[in-house]
């Protein structure tokens, strides 16, 4: 017979990398399905996240956002979780990840970036901090790796420290999960495309 594929091994890789089906994706009608391909913006340098949002705010209950990718936006499952949102992820190949977001009811969607001045006080703690700095530059990494690498860092950060940071935006994902674990930042914009954090605890 010559070579032949096992499928049934292919069927079982697939099932483990992916994780159970959940009840919403099954019975969803194809007019509650609404897609949203984010790979163009990613790959611009951008960040999709107010582009998510909207998209997310004209959601009707019962309806489905599926987000087309390039990686499985574990920081936005983990942010739309806590408003609500049942995920669920997908991986089709390396480059291509389907995630979706099911609206159960009618709840508060994550706000957009409200104009905050991050920069207050920057002076004052970069002098507090001075001789006490750990540095990391996150502008070369891919989304999400900055976040995951920030988190890690902090994760290890001795409490008479602080993080410095070099990123190429600010991380919004990244703050909701700051105030969670109790840390204060300062974020300082530089220039488009550089901006500087000081991540710290009280």
């Amino acid at each position: 017979m010559g070579f032949e594929i096992d499928t049934s091994a292919i069927e079982m890789e697939k099932l483990i990398e992916n994780k159970p089906v959940p009840a919403f994706m099954k019975n969803i009608a194809a007019d509650k399905m609404i897609e949203l391909d984010v790979r163009a913006v990613i790959e611009s340098g951008k960040d999709p996240l107010d582009i998510i949002v909207k998209k997310v705010k004209t959601l009707q209950t019962g309806a489905v956002l599926k987000i087309i990718n390039s990686f499985e936006p574990t920081p936005l499952m983990h942010l739309l979780g806590k408003q609500g949102f049942q995920s669920y992820s997908e991986t089709i190949n390396d480059d291509l990840v389907n995630t979706y977001f099911y609206k159960q009811s009618e709840i508060n969607v994550l706000a957009e970036n409200k104009e905050t001045d991050y920069s207050k006080g920057w002076d004052e703690i970069l002098n507090r901090f001075n001789d006490k700095l750990e540095t990391i530059d996150v502008r070369a990494l891919e989304m999400p790796l900055p976040m995951h690498t920030i988190l890690e860092a902090l994760a290890i950060l001795p409490t008479d420290k602080a993080l410095f940071v070099y990123h190429k935006r600010i991380p919004v994902f990244l703050l909701p999960e700051l105030e969670e674990q109790q840390f204060s930042y300062r974020i300082k914009e530089i220039s488009d495309g550089e901006v500087q954090l000081v991540i710290y605890k009280n």
